[in-house]
């Protein structure tokens, strides 16, 4: 009898869940706003998620399932340390979904998991060592050490909160010149509005804008490239990754932001190794994928 598994990719506004099959393929997806109960992301309705992709499967059997979910992710406990955007605190996410669902569960980051799925199956496979760094409402990234994913208690990867301009503007975290505040989408799109008093609200537009020669949008996208790159030549001295695969809506610019961060990484570096830059390949699927791969894990 075929098997498959449940994978969920869980996020503030809505849930993306899938049938993930041995091979990696997606056979079927759903996607469902997120529900709340008294301000945190209800557990039940991944369960229910979980049933309905059983519903779906047909004759096959789903013999497991991969939970990811942004915030501070203990994968190895299965705890979701915390999810600000989700209302969850030390929430023992994955003993809950696997008594409620019956079937081995594995719950990951968010962005490591989508970093799992691209260094297996995406732009970053055949190396030991690469990042994976979407870049959409924030900034984070998953990173592959010697073949190792890095991890280090659900704490590893926040490198949109790399200090990129100390007298910028204040984060969501609190701290003064994280590069979400130059470079994050939300940002972008804040940024040249606020210089050019056009009521933008996507990064996109913000591109076309570049492509078009706007002076306002080209100081606010020199801007997010010259952050970039600050974060991600540290990120070079300290991991050396071989490959960076950029994800998230802010890649879908291409070269437009492709071309400048790859100039402005090789006029930063000397002694380091500069990675290839390229584009994510699995764009929204990422996150279904990886949920997959560790649902095949546990189901192992």
């Amino acid at each position: 009898m075929d098997r498959l598994v449940a994978a969920i990719d869980v996020g503030g506004t809505s849930i993306k869940s899938a049938l993930v099959a041995e091979d990696l393929s997606v056979v079927h997806t759903l996607r469902t706003p997120t529900r709340r109960v008294d301000g945190s992301v209800d557990v039940a309705q991944i369960v229910e998620l979980i049933e309905e992709l059983r519903a779906k499967a047909g004759d096959a059997v789903v013999v497991g399932a991969g939970v990811a979910a942004p915030g501070i992710i203990d994968e190895r406990l299965g705890l979701a340390r915390v999810g600000v955007n989700l209302g969850w605190r030390d929430l023992p996410l994955r003993q809950l979904v696997a008594d409620a669902a019956g079937i081995p569960v594995a719950l990951g980051h968010d962005v490591r998991t989508g970093g799992l799925a691209e260094f297996t199956v995406g732009a970053a496979t055949g190396v030991r060592n690469a990042m994976f760094m979407p870049i959409g409402t924030g900034i984070a990234a998953a990173v592959l050490v010697d073949g190792h994913r890095l991890d280090a208690d659900g704490y590893a990867g926040e490198i949109g909160h790399i200090v990129v301009d100390p007298d910028g503007a204040v984060c969501g975290c609190g701290i003064r010149g994280c590069l979400e505040t130059v470079a994050s989408a939300a940002f972008i799109a804040r940024n040249y509005a606020e210089r050019s008093g056009k009521p933008v609200t996507r990064a996109a537009d913000v591109a076309a804008a570049v492509d078009a020669g706007d002076p306002d949008a080209l100081a606010v996208w020199e801007r997010a490239v010259e952050g970039l790159a600050t974060a991600l030549t540290t990120a070079i001295t300290l991991l050396a990754p071989e490959v960076v695969a950029i994800g998230g809506g802010l890649s879908e610019s291409g070269d437009t932001l492709l071309v400048p961060l790859r100039r402005s990484l090789e006029g930063r570096t000397t002694f380091q190794r500069v990675p290839t830059l390229v584009r994510a390949a699995l764009g929204d699927n990422a996150g279904c994928i990886g949920a997959g791969i560790l649902a095949w894990q546990a189901a192992a």
